[in-house]
């Protein structure tokens, strides 16, 4: 029980510090201190420069197929992670699927990166490429899943900009690019100077993800009444049936024995917070942006609670 408590103190303090910066952007946007158009030009920069730089920089680095042979595991857990979130959130929900789709999105879709790479970087300094690499690769199956599924989940099937081409974007192409190179050995070509370069300008991508992500949610506005019984019905699947699936189905293996950081990752992806990418597609393509909003804002709450409860029922069963 000791080990318990101190995993959960430890992962709460390290996500305390997280929201705190998510507080202050919060806060500076209600204050009209930070406008829409500094926070527009501030996920321009995440989405475009900083978080593809920064999974360049891990993938060229870290990545070595020798070592990792089963690279390829990753994207195919997280589209498995969000099968299986679908699939628990509509038996909660299968009285009423059709009008509840974008509950289902939010049950089921995480935000796997711009809440677990600051975790990471909080929990396991020592670790951080190796745990960067983890969350690039996850994101290389579970972009689009968000950008197809959940997109069409979130926005109630809103037909607006619904083409393909919704599921290219920048951190997608990178952690592409990235494979493409190291799978070719081209990237042991890659001269120094540009290597450092794309590892600077990755460095950037944790602090300005995190104030992205307060701002975002420093914007919405809560109406709890009216959607009490959804985001109840939400939150217990988030952060009830499947992180508990998860860890269930890892104890059954002896990856919190081979290697205990990529058991660590999959409880915290699959206690992550929903996907803030859901929000912009409710905003951009249509959807109960109110709804979506309300929600959404109650599940980060909940998360200061709930991810380091996982973590340390993790490292009580299987670490």
């Amino acid at each position: 029980m000791d080990h318990f408590t101190t995993t959960a103190v430890t992962t709460l303090l390290a996500i305390l510090k997280i929201f705190l910066v998510i507080l202050l952007a919060g806060v500076l946007v209600r204050r009209k201190i930070l406008t829409d158009a500094m926070v527009t030009a501030l996920t321009k920069a995440t989405i475009v420069l900083f978080l593809p730089c920064l999974i360049l920089d891990k993938i060229l680095t870290n990545l070595s197929p020798a070592d990792f042979p089963l690279w390829w595991t990753l994207p195919l857990a997280s589209i498995v992670m969000a099968l299986a979130g679908l699939a628990l959130a509509s038996m909660v929900f299968f009285r009423d699927l059709s009008a509840k789709r974008s509950m289902l999105a939010l049950a089921s879709m995480q935000n796997a990166g711009y809440l677990i790479l600051p975790i990471g970087a909080a929990l396991y300094p020592g670790q951080f490429d190796e745990f960067a690499l983890y969350v690039s690769l996850f994101i290389l199956g579970f972009n689009p899943v968000l950008w197809s599924i959940g997109k069409f989940l979130a926005t109630n099937g809103a037909p607006r900009g619904s083409d393909w081409r919704g599921m290219l974007n920048p951190p997608l192409v990178a952690c592409l690019s990235a494979l493409a190179l190291v799978l070719t050995g081209v990237s042991r070509l890659i001269p120094s100077p540009v290597l450092e370069t794309v590892e600077l300008l990755g460095q950037g991508a944790v602090p300005v993800a995190t104030v992205v992500l307060g701002a975002m949610l420093g914007g919405m506005s809560l109406r709890l009444r009216p959607h009490l019984w959804d985001a109840a019905r939400a939150l217990a699947v988030k952060y009830g049936l499947l992180p508990g699936l998860t860890v269930a189905v890892l104890s059954l293996t002896d990856i919190g024995t081979t290697n205990p950081l990529l058991a660590r990752f999959l409880v915290l992806q699959a206690a992550s917070a929903p996907a803030v990418g859901l929000i912009l597609q409710v905003r951009a393509y249509g959807g109960d942006e109110q709804k979506v909003g309300t929600v959404m804002l109650l599940s980060y709450i909940a998360c200061v609670v709930s991810l380091p409860v996982w973590l340390a029922v993790w490292e009580l069963v299987g670490g």
